[in-house]
């Protein structure tokens, strides 16, 4: 099996490309199972990309938007947007360090804490019947694959 495939240019001409097939099942199937698990979340009020910045304040806070906006990779302003919004919701505190009284630390409430325990309970839920059903060397195989994925997405 060759690892090139054709691909039609804007002209209508055929050009081969490394690996192009690979990209494109791979990408099809991360985002149809990502879609998947992001129905199985707590509350449909909160985005994914609010849901994505909760999650990361409850592993890492306390964090200032800076720090919130560069691991999510989006500006400071439209981190501020997000942040905003799950204040509003009540899941998000904005507090003052310890070490530092002039700045402004993101902290999650004990409603955004449950928010994302409970959406991980209902995608394990989900995810771990599916994973059960799946032969000793499949499951060996998508750990291999979940590992390059995860190399993938730090490149």
């Amino acid at each position: 099996m060759s690892d090139l495939t054709p691909l039609p240019t804007t002209t209508g001409a055929i050009r081969t490309v490394p690996h192009a097939q690979l990209a494109t099942d791979v990408r099809q199937g991360v985002l149809r199972l990502s879609r998947r698990l992001r129905q199985q979340k707590a509350d449909t009020h909160v985005s994914d990309a609010q849901g994505a910045a909760l999650g990361y304040i409850v592993a890492n806070e306390p964090l200032s938007i800076g720090e919130l906006s560069e691991h999510e990779g989006v500006t400071p302003p439209s981190m501020n947007r997000t942040v905003n919004a799950l204040v509003e919701l009540g899941l998000v505190e904005r507090g003052t360090d310890d070490a530092d009284r002039r700045k402004v630390v993101l902290r999650a409430t004990q409603a955004g804490a449950s928010f994302i325990l409970e959406t991980r309970r209902r995608r394990d839920e989900w995810l771990v019947p599916r994973l059960a059903k799946l032969t000793p060397d499949e499951r060996k195989t998508l750990a291999d694959a979940t590992r390059i994925l995860r190399e993938l997405a730090r490149s």
